[in-house]
C-alpha cells in the first residue's frame, strides 16, 4: 500500500466546532499520523501522513467536519513524508 503526505488547509467556520478535536479522533480511527491547528485567519490546518487509502478518508471527512462545522474550501497538498509517530493537537 502506498504511504503519502497530506497538508490540507480547511476554511469556513471552523474554529470553536470540535474541528481540531474530530480531525484527532478520525485519523486514530484510521491510523493516520501528523497533526491538527487553528490558524489566525480562522482556518484550520491538518498535516496527515499514512496510507493514502486512509488519508482520502479524513479528507472526506474534512469536507463535512463535525456537525456544528460549515466547511467552505479544502485545499490539499502533497509533501514530502516526515515518518510522524502519532497525531496530536497543537494549541
Amino acid at each position: 500500500m502506498e504511504r503519502a503526505h497530506y497538508d490540507i488547509h480547511v476554511t469556513g467556520r471552523v474554529q470553536g466546532v470540535r474541528f481540531r478535536q474530530g480531525a484527532l479522533e478520525m485519523s486514530l480511527s484510521l491510523g493516520v499520523n501528523g497533526h491538527a491547528m487553528d490558524l489566525p485567519d480562522g482556518s484550520v490546518r491538518i498535516v496527515a501522513e499514512g496510507q493514502r487509502e486512509a488519508l482520502e478518508h479524513l479528507l472526506a471527512w474534512c469536507r463535512i467536519g463535525p456537525p456544528l462545522a460549515l466547511v467552505k474550501e479544502v485545499i490539499v497538498k502533497e509533501g514530502p513524508f516526515q515518518q510522524y509517530l502519532h497525531f496530536h493537537v497543537q494549541r
